[in-house]
């Protein structure tokens, strides 16, 4: 999962641009995430600040390469996958028991958390 504040730049923006570079993580554990992901991983484009919702569902098309705004740090290239048919808000993923130990839920500081291809299905089958 990857957490943006649409304000400064939406799902919408997202899918406008056809891709992007996942750059600015400045937090040593979400940048570990951030080396993790291999390319073809699908990723919930997550809503922060406002809205508080998951709205899309990325692919990682480039792994960890040095973050061309600082290359102390690492990105990866998402490009749009599907928008979701109904975004899935912080209170329902709260009240679902199978996402009780989501990193959102848990420590929801981090910009880039992973998820268990079982939460992932969960958060999926949440927006149908």
């Amino acid at each position: 999962m990857v957490k943006q504040e649409p304000t400064a730049y939406s799902w919408d923006d997202f899918a406008a641009d056809g891709k992007a570079d996942w750059t600015g993580v400045r937090n040593y554990t979400a940048r570990n995430f951030l080396r993790e992901m291999r390319k073809g991983d699908k990723v919930i484009f997550y809503h922060s600040v406002v809205g508080k919702e998951a709205v899309g569902i990325a692919k990682v098309t480039k792994e960890s390469f040095p973050d061309p705004t600082d290359v102390k740090w690492d990105a990866v290239e998402l490009t749009p996958f599907k928008k979701l048919k109904k975004a899935v808000t912080l209170a329902a993923m709260r009240e679902n028991l199978a996402l009780a130990n989501i990193y959102l839920i848990r420590q929801p500081r981090f910009s880039v958390m992973p998820l268990t291809k079982d939460e992932f299905e969960e958060i999926v089958a949440m927006s149908k």
